[in-house]
């Protein structure tokens, strides 16, 4: 059976992005249709600068909202990437197989940095390396697919060019991955902005709808979105990226194609009403969802120790063989 594994940031609240743009997918086909682990990569959201009780919360508040999402712990397995120690161990192996100019050359390290230097401070190691603890989620569990949006591609390429590496000078020990990309709203845009995606990490929240935002408060922002020049309503990603971004919300909610949804409209107020209501029902069931399982900790607690016990069972035999391979003497144990 083919398995899959994708992992979301704790680094802020879940957006809309996130939802139509893999969180729904998982839950109404990945998890079905392939032997599925989804995981917190709560390490992850170490290398910047960060709150560690703000990191708690929401690496609890992101598990929620996944299990919200539809994600089934019966089907699937879910679970904190801190939790699993054979991240890390593997991490180190896979440092001594990829090179520093691949991880220098990953444009989220770029821009990553660039921003970090703007701010004034300084960079952590972590933010350099972290392509390669990515890589050690991903082949740890010897992952066939890896659904991710297309500004996480280059990182399954390292992760395959280290798979393919250690394999050559090893011993075939990883499933090599490939990336697979979701057909619709892979990337939604901020509607301030509609040339830059809807990140958990807007500073100022407005084009950003978080799944937990109140009906009035992402009808308000819908309404508010930035649009194009003219009054045709058309459906064109270069020239009208306000308008498109819009489009493929109202597609990506309702199940229509932006060109064809695109025809039926012949202003921008309707169609933004029409988007923001939406976006409201389809968030409902998540919003209703999450706060039944607010009130019931014990069952997500008990989901994360589930998962953290089936994923070190399927994570331990490959990182095991792969501390052999490299060369290393595997630890002495008294008989008892």
């Amino acid at each position: 059976m083919t398995r899959v594994f994708s992992g979301i940031q704790p680094t802020g609240h879940l957006t809309l992005g996130n939802y139509l743009g893999a969180m729904r997918r998982w839950a109404e086909v990945d998890q079905h249709r392939a032997d599925s682990l989804f995981c917190v990569v709560d390490l992850h959201a170490l290398t910047v600068d960060h709150d560690p009780a703000r990191l708690r919360r929401l690496s609890r508040q992101t598990t929620t909202l996944l299990l919200a999402a539809g994600l089934d712990p019966e089907v699937c397995t879910l679970f904190l990437q801190s939790h699993v120690d054979e991240h890390t161990r593997l991490s180190y192996l896979l440092e001594c197989v990829a090179t520093d100019g691949e991880m220098r050359r990953m444009i989220q390290y770029k821009e990553k940095a660039a921003k970090q230097r703007e701010r004034g401070g300084g960079l952590r190691l972590s933010l350099l390396t972290y392509p390669v603890l990515m890589a050690a989620d991903i082949l740890a569990y010897g992952a066939d697919e890896v659904p991710v949006g297309e500004d996480q591609t280059q990182h399954v390429e390292l992760a395959r060019d280290v798979a393919v590496r250690f394999n050559q000078r090893y011993g075939h020990t990883f499933v090599v991955p490939r990336t697979t990309l979701p057909p619709v709203a892979a990337r939604v845009m901020n509607l301030q902005d509609p040339t830059r995606k809807m990140g958990k990490s807007d500073e100022s929240g407005a084009g950003v709808v978080y799944l937990l935002d109140e009906p009035d408060v992402v009808r308000k922002k819908v309404l508010r979105a930035v649009t194009d020049s003219g009054r045709e309503v058309v459906y064109d990603r270069e020239a009208r990226p306000g308008l498109a971004n819009l489009l493929d919300i109202l597609a990506a909610c309702t199940g229509g194609s932006p060109e064809s949804l695109a025809a039926g409209y012949d202003s921008y107020g309707a169609l933004k009403k029409d988007t923001a209501e939406a976006v409201v029902e389809v968030l409902r069931p998540v919003r209703d969802r999450h706060r039944e399982l607010c009130a019931d900790p014990a069952y997500v607690e008990e989901v994360l120790r589930d998962g953290a016990e089936k994923a070190r069972a399927l994570a331990r035999p490959t990182v095991d063989t792969a501390y052999r391979a490299i060369g290393l003497l595997p630890p002495v144990t008294e008989p008892r």
